[in-house]
């Protein structure tokens, strides 16, 4: 997938000058997207083709409306008042790593303008083309591992999951607090032995973690898939019943992990 339009070639590492980026859309007021009230920019470019997305319109690039950087971090002023001390920015998507270049750059700037708490969410696998510093202004990262057998985990992502572990202790090095999301998917994700080997996993990364959401899944997002002409093929699969949500969510917790 190209990147975005910028002034100057881009660097493997993430760090060149940007003056250009795309945003799907923002919201002003999630209350799901990290701790407390959230200003959140979803950024548009995703490398993965998840089977549930409920976002497929924010898979291409520059289907995003383009936005300098100056544009972007102006959209935060009015709300940072109240968000320095009800919440901060979360960056989003799409995927944001996509863009790094510009997502490092506007979380470098909304830290140092207005001193919000600032979280990263994603799912990882991009994270070798950017350098230590780059997460310097991150706050947390909300990790989205989608899957926890390789071989399921390209089936559901068309992607390998390696890069998104590796990212998980990359992050436990670089010492930033996480959030692990787990989205439940009745015949796809929610295999006993399939979530008690991620538990294991997470388990080990350590206190970092601070807590695991397990995220029912939901197929509210079928009609984008067809207004993309895309074949949706999850439009039969149920969203969990409480008992299954209780039962992931009790195997996480069977490994000393906080979960929601």
């Amino acid at each position: 997938m190209s990147g975005p339009d910028h002034t100057t070639a881009p660097s493997p590492r993430g760090h060149e000058a940007v003056t250009t980026g795309y945003l799907h859309s923002v919201e002003t007021g999630a209350a799901v997207d990290g701790p407390g009230m959230r200003f959140v920019f979803f950024l548009s470019g995703c490398q993965l083709r998840c089977l549930y997305c409920h976002n497929p319109d924010t898979w291409k690039l520059h289907d995003g409306r383009a936005v300098t950087l100056d544009e972007a971090v102006a959209e935060v002023a009015p709300y940072a008042g109240f968000l320095r001390f009800a919440g901060g920015v979360t960056l989003s998507g799409g995927e944001p790593l996509v863009q790094a270049p510009f997502a490092g750059a506007l979380m470098t700037r909304i830290k140092a303008e207005y001193g919000l708490h600032t979280a990263l969410d994603t799912q990882g696998a991009l994270h070798a083309n950017v350098s230590d510093d780059w997460f310097d202004a991150t706050d947390l990262v909300l990790l989205d591992i989608k899957h926890s057998d390789p071989e399921q985990y390209h089936r559901l992502t068309g992607y390998a999951l390696q890069p998104t572990l590796d990212f998980a202790r990359r992050l436990v090095r670089l010492g930033k607090p996480m959030w692990i999301r787990y989205v439940l998917v009745p015949g796809l994700t929610d295999g006993r032995d399939d979530i008690l080997r991620l538990a294991d996993f997470v388990a080990d990364l350590g206190p970092l973690v601070e807590r695991v959401e397990v995220l029912p899944f939901h197929n509210l997002g079928a009609s984008k898939w067809a207004r993309l002409g895309l074949t949706y093929t999850l439009a039969d699969t149920p969203t969990p019943t409480a008992d299954q949500v209780r039962t992931a969510r009790g195997l996480f917790a069977s490994r000393g992990l906080t979960v929601t």
